[in-house]
């Protein structure tokens, strides 16, 4: 019953994202991060996983290329069914990932994901208890289980509806910051 609304979720939000222009999407991902950095977490994190975004998501690239030589910025990529996280190095060390056809780190695994201080997690959907809806792969589920990291979901407006339907495997955030 579960799956039944949350495909029904995805495609109601992916219909909304289609009424905003990338710029808008731009402008609105400004104001979410600017928040991002005024939080403490954030400002006390040396270790922090980001995602380099997708033109539907908010947008991370220039968040990411602002921060990368003051914190360890690392980056997931999709090996399989599996997230594999490297550290980001540089635009130049990306290339492009054959699941999602969006830039990826090059180099080494980040093994070590006890360390991470802060996770931005993306959504398709998050509701006011936190709970969030992803693409339905349960990437971010697998991992986030396993990190004592502070788990910090990060959305337009739009994105925040009154319930989300959730199953055991999926894990809710701290916290979700929107525009």
């Amino acid at each position: 019953m579960a799956d039944n609304k949350k495909k029904a979720l995805r495609k109601t939000i992916r219909e909304v994202k289609k009424r905003y222009s990338i710029q808008e999407k731009i402008s609105k991902s400004e104001t979410i991060l600017k928040k991002i950095e005024q939080l403490d977490v954030f400002l006390q994190s040396k270790i922090v996983m980001v995602y380099w975004s997708m033109p539907d998501e908010v947008h991370t690239h220039d968040f990411i290329l602002k921060w990368y030589n003051k914190k360890t910025i690392i980056l997931p990529v999709v090996k399989d069914d599996e997230l594999e996280l490297r550290v980001f190095t540089g635009i130049e060390n990306m290339s492009v990932g054959k699941a999602f056809n969006i830039g990826e780190p090059t180099g080494k695994p980040y093994t070590d994901i006890q360390s991470i201080d802060l996770i931005l997690v993306p959504g398709v959907a998050f509701d006011h208890q936190n709970n969030r809806l992803g693409r339905g792969k349960a990437y971010y589920d697998k991992l986030l289980k396993s990190v004592n990291a502070s788990k910090v979901g990060i959305c337009f407006d739009f994105q925040i509806v009154d319930s989300v339907p959730v199953d055991e495997h999926d894990i809710k955030m701290d916290r979700v910051i929107s525009d």
